[in-house]
């Protein structure tokens, strides 16, 4: 049973990078990154909010750099909390390619507007 309407509920969302083709094991700590690094840029009460409702949270996917920055950019327009990930070049990538985004937690109806057409990866 849910104590809040959905609206009252939070979320944090993971944006990454399809075009990249990552290993499941460097794209597993690009998600980390941005879901540690969103969460520390978020607000408290926020925090706790969503830490108390079980912590949601979802991992969604857009077809290249272009499409992720324009999430980003809404997501600012937005005044949603959200941290851009670049890989330091030690593996897998060229050092500063940008791999994800990490939005929130905030509340599941605000970024749902931005993020709710996109596929689950």
């Amino acid at each position: 049973m849910r104590l809040h309407p959905k609206e009252d509920m939070f979320k944090q969302v993971i944006v990454v990078r399809k075009d990249l083709k990552l290993s499941k094991g460097k794209l597993a700590v690009q998600v980390a990154h941005a879901s540690i690094d969103a969460y520390k840029k978020t607000d408290k009460k926020v925090r706790e909010s969503w830490e108390s409702e079980g912590a949601k949270k979802v991992v969604v996917a857009v077809d290249d750099l272009k499409q992720l920055l324009d999430v980003k950019k809404r997501c600012h327009e937005q005044g949603l909390s959200c941290s851009l990930i670049s890989d330091a070049g030690r593996t897998e990538l060229p050092p500063g390619t940008t791999t994800v985004l990490g939005i929130g937690p905030c509340k599941e109806s605000e970024v749902d507007k931005i993020t709710g057409k996109l596929k689950m990866l």
